[in-house]
Order: structure tokens, then C-alpha cells, then sequence
């Protein structure tokens, strides 16, 4: 029954039309059958016959408001199953020559990983809190230090547990090959960015823009300053040995 249920799941997400609507849905919003077929270059008809598939599996869940049906990724679990194929896609498998588009970049520097922040300025933030001793993080788990809850509650996170929840994780970067913070706690850095006005949503696509007071910000609160090319400029030396998360092989 496990076997067969692998191959099921496996072949759902194995397809292109599929594999490319789930990867927008990880964006965290809700999407209608219009909006996913228009990014899975198919009809309709074709989005809408995917997506029941999709929906009978448990892999996505539907909500019908009046005309219209709006699709989000289930569950937290099914959007770390999908993050880890991305990430060993892009890591164990061999790479494939493609050159780099401006949307690649984009999503490279700053993207939704279904509910918290990835891309150079996900990481960036982790290794701050990291290294500023506000978060533990190993390959397996994560804390939130006494220092680190205060200074969150600062920032404006709501901590508060909620239910069965994950609290704080390492979820594995697939375009920086290192670990962002995951959980409650990403997801509350993420809502706090978006609150502010630090990061702003691009249509069609996960990728975010961070504005100018997001750059003030970033700087202000968390010590990380990224250059205009998106790259985070040099750290100190004790604040770079700090930051003990594994960069993973190419």
C-alpha cells in the first residue's frame, strides 16, 4: 500500500502541467483553475482535470466562493515534500546548462516558500539570527533562544503556539544550497516583512521585491545589508564563524 501510494504521488507531481502549478501554489496564496492553467500554458479544461487529480490526492485543497474556485497547497507537510524535491533536484541531480533569466534571479534573491521567506535574503536573515544568538538551528530542528523570543517580540512576531504546529526548522535553501528558518517562526518573520511593507509580490510568480524601506530595515533590525545586485557584502569574521549552518555541496 506504501509503494503504491509513492508511485501515485510521484506520478502526480511528475507531470509538467502539475509539477509547474504546484510550484506556483507554493507561493502561499490561493490560486484559481484560470490563473494556473494561464502559468501551465494549458486550457481550462486541461488545468481543471489536473487539479481534481491533485485535490482527490490530498495534495491540494479547493475553496468555492460563489463562480469561483481558489486552490492552495494542503498542508504544511506537502509543501515541505515539494521544497525537498526542488532542492535535490537542484543539488544531487547533475546540472543541466540553461542560462539564467531575469525571473531566475529574481526568485534566486527573494521568494515565498509556501508560508516563510527563501532565496538570499531568507538566508541572510537566518544567518543574522544565528549568529546574533537569537536562534539554534541544526540539520534536524530549530529554537528560539530567551534573547532571541524577546527580540522578536520587538520586531513584532507573534510567537504564541498554535496548536499542532512546527515551531522553528531549518528548511534547505535550493538556490543558496544553505538552510532559511521555517515554522512558526519563519512565517511570522514573513507576515512581519510583508506587514511593513519590506517586500512586496510580483504578479504571476513567488519572487519578491524588496523596497527601499525593506533595505533600510533589513539593515536597521537585523544587520543585513544587501547590496543592489541582491548579494549580501562581506560579514565580520566573528559574525561569519558564527553561522554554523552547512553550505552544501554543488
Amino acid at each position: 500500500m506504501v509503494a503504491a501510494n509513492v508511485v501515485e504521488v510521484a506520478a502526480l507531481v511528475g507531470d509538467t502541467a502539475r509539477a509547474t502549478m504546484l510550484a506556483a501554489l507554493m507561493g502561499g496564496e490561493a490560486l484559481t483553475a484560470t490563473e494556473l492553467a494561464y502559468l501551465a500554458r494549458v486550457t481550462r479544461s486541461t488545468a481543471s482535470g489536473h487539479l481534481a487529480k491533485l485535490v482527490d490526492a490530498r495534495l491540494l485543497a479547493v475553496t468555492r466562493r460563489r463562480r469561483f474556485s481558489y486552490y492552495r497547497i494542503a498542508s504544511p507537510l506537502v509543501a515541505r515534500m515539494l521544497e525537498s524535491i526542488k532542492a535535490v533536484a537542484a543539488i544531487e541531480l547533475p546540472p543541466r546548462y540553461q542560462p539564467r533569466s531575469a525571473r531566475d534571479e529574481a526568485l534566486r534573491f527573494a521568494r515565498t516558500c509556501y508560508d516563510h521567506l527563501a532565496g538570499q535574503v531568507g538566508v541572510a536573515i537566518t544567518d543574522a539570527l544565528v549568529a546574533n544568538g537569537h536562534i539554534v538551528l541544526g540539520e534536524d530542528g530549530g529554537e528560539v533562544t530567551g534573547a532571541g523570543a524577546r527580540f522578536l517580540a520587538g520586531f513584532g512576531a507573534d510567537l504564541t503556539p498554535r496548536g499542532r504546529r512546527i515551531f522553528c526548522r531549518p528548511c534547505l535553501d535550493w538556490s543558496e544550497r544553505r538552510y532559511h528558518v521555517a515554522g512558526l517562526v519563519g512565517a511570522q518573520i514573513w507576515r512581519r516583512c510583508l506587514e511593513l511593507g519590506w517586500l512586496t509580490r510580483q504578479r504571476d510568480t513567488r519572487a519578491l521585491r524588496l523596497t527601499a524601506a525593506g533595505k533600510a530595515g533589513l539593515l536597521d533590525t537585523f544587520g543585513v545589508d544587501l547590496a543592489h545586485d541582491g548579494r549580501e557584502r562581506s560579514k565580520p569574521a566573528d559574525v561569519a564563524a558564527a553561522v554554523r549552518l552547512p553550505l552544501l555541496r554543488a
